[in-house]
């Protein structure tokens, strides 16, 4: 095996016995990288230079006996809306395509205390609005199973360089499924953790009641693990929750006897892709035989979930991105002869069209007149729906339901039916909206050979029954062994 196939748990273990130095690790990366992303393109910026002195330095505090962290020296990449001091994050954007981060985002901060490398920045949708990684503003990011097919979205770039292997571990960003959804078409783990666990100061700003930072990792024990090394309270931010830490690593229990898993019939119905549906039903069978009890439930508020997304996310979106005007920082237009030319032409120019019309719809949603008709009500019904996951969760531990409706469809195939595209996301974006956690894991492959994924929802701040019963299944099945040829 090549040292940028291996699990980040198995790096660490190789570090610990001095196998391997961290100069090696990150080397075999870039080389990986130099070899596969010209055809993958995950990758918007890579920092070789200041990644090959960070593991040199870190080999020699490892070799003089220097107190390091066990992750000391593993290589990451970050998905290009987290600030990185001194390193461009465009957001995938021309409107940002030469902003340099003045700061760290606290996400980066937590790693630099364990030494991290960092491999670069990850291609996304612009400012994290799309499905597939076909709104980035550089160029589109490929599915690694099948090149002809996208890699999901908005964290499409994070979730194919962690298929691809070119970097061991990556964070994303999940506003309605950003994370789940690429990881599901991408055939690895994603993690979305619950609301408020993981500090969003330094991300920028797609919906801010929505948005949460989270792993993408090659298997269950990598992603308890990156969790650690991200979740905590934060000052900086006012959403975040002031919680006593956890260790995710030791819910890793290969044992679900006992616990009840609910199987929501909405996820399973109409829209759902035949092949994606049975898959998720022989995940539950599985369970079964593993000692779960499976039941199947009622989800029925779920129906307005994606509806009630795109109103509420829109409308933080529109008053989010106000501040891209041409004036404070981004992109300027060349082209003005007054104030209001700066700012017309700065944003026809900076934003594409995706951002564009959901700039347009959230303006409309808040204006007067339609405050109350669209917005308010969103909020009324995304409480309803909070109310009824609540209820679900007084009966069982977690939930069951395929992350994606279909597996990963064409480049180009959905591009002019945006509704068709954000209906890729209904069985996500209902997570976002009650603040849970979730995670998606592979289960299957469908008659293409291409990748199908598992979601487990738990309740708020639970993260530890979803692992465990990722973990279970993971040990219990054989999904690793499936790999992009």
């Amino acid at each position: 095996m090549e040292l940028y196939e291996y699990t980040v748990h198995e790096l660490v273990e190789k570090l610990e016995k001095r196998e391997v130095t961290s100069e090696e690790i990150t080397r075999s990366y870039f080389n990986r990288i130099k070899e596969k992303d010209p055809e993958v393109k995950a990758y918007v910026s890579t920092l070789e230079e200041e990644a090959m002195k960070k593991a040199k330095q870190v080999d020699e505090d490892r070799k003089t006996g220097k107190q390091v962290s066990k992750f000391a020296g593993i290589p990451i990449g970050i998905k290009d809306n987290m600030c990185i001091t001194g390193t461009k994050t465009t957001c995938s954007s021309k409107m940002l395509e030469n902003f340099v981060a003045p700061y760290n985002a606290t996400v980066i901060e937590n790693l630099n205390k364990q030494d991290l490398v960092y491999l670069g920045k990850l291609n996304m949708d612009e400012f994290a609005m799309g499905s597939s990684t076909e709104h980035s503003a550089f160029f589109k990011t490929h599915n690694p199973w099948d090149l002809a097919r996208v890699p999901g979205g908005s964290s499409g770039g994070s979730a194919a360089a962690v298929a691809a292997d070119l970097a061991p571990w990556t964070l994303g960003s999940d506003t309605g499924g950003s994370i789940r959804q690429p990881a599901s078409l991408c055939g690895i783990v994603g993690l979305k953790p619950t609301y408020g666990l993981v500090s969003r100061y330094g991300l920028v700003a797609f919906a801010s009641s929505l948005d949460q930072i989270g792993p993408l990792t090659k298997d269950v024990t990598d992603s308890a693990m990156l969790l650690n090394l991200i979740a905590g309270h934060d000052d900086k931010d006012s959403t975040s929750i002031d919680m006593e830490k956890k260790d995710y690593t030791k819910s890793l229990i290969n044992d679900v006897k006992g616990m009840k898993i609910g199987l929501p019939k909405e996820y399973i119905g109409e829209g759902v892709n035949e092949e994606v549906r049975n898959a998720v039903l022989a995940v539950a069978k599985k369970y079964e035989e593993m000692g779960a009890i499976v039941e199947e439930c009622s989800l029925d508020v779920g129906k307005y979930s994606t509806a009630v997304y795109y109103i509420i996310a829109c409308a933080e979106a529109s008053s989010n991105l106000g501040r891209f005007d041409g004036i404070r920082y981004g992109y300027r237009t060349e082209k003005f002869d007054n104030l209001k030319d700066i700012y017309k032409n700065s944003r026809s120019e900076g934003f594409g069209p995706e951002v564009k019309r959901r700039i347009i719809l959230g303006t409309y949603v808040l204006s007067s007149g339609y405050y109350d008709a669209y917005y308010k009500k969103a909020q009324k019904v995304r409480t309803v729906i909070k109310n009824s996951f609540n209820k679900l969760f007084e009966k069982y531990d977690i939930l069951l339901s395929p992350t994606s409706p279909t597996t990963a469809f064409k480049i180009g195939e959905k591009s002019n039916n945006p509704v068709e595209m954000y209906l890729a996301d209904s069985c996500t974006v209902p997570v976002n909206i009650g603040g849970l956690p979730a995670i998606s894991m592979p289960c299957a492959l469908d008659s293409k050979g291409l990748p199908i994924g598992l979601q487990l929802i738990g309740k708020a701040f639970d993260e530890e029954k979803i692992f465990r019963a990722a973990y279970t299944y993971e040990q219990n099945t054989n999904f690793r062994e499936n790999k992009p040829q």
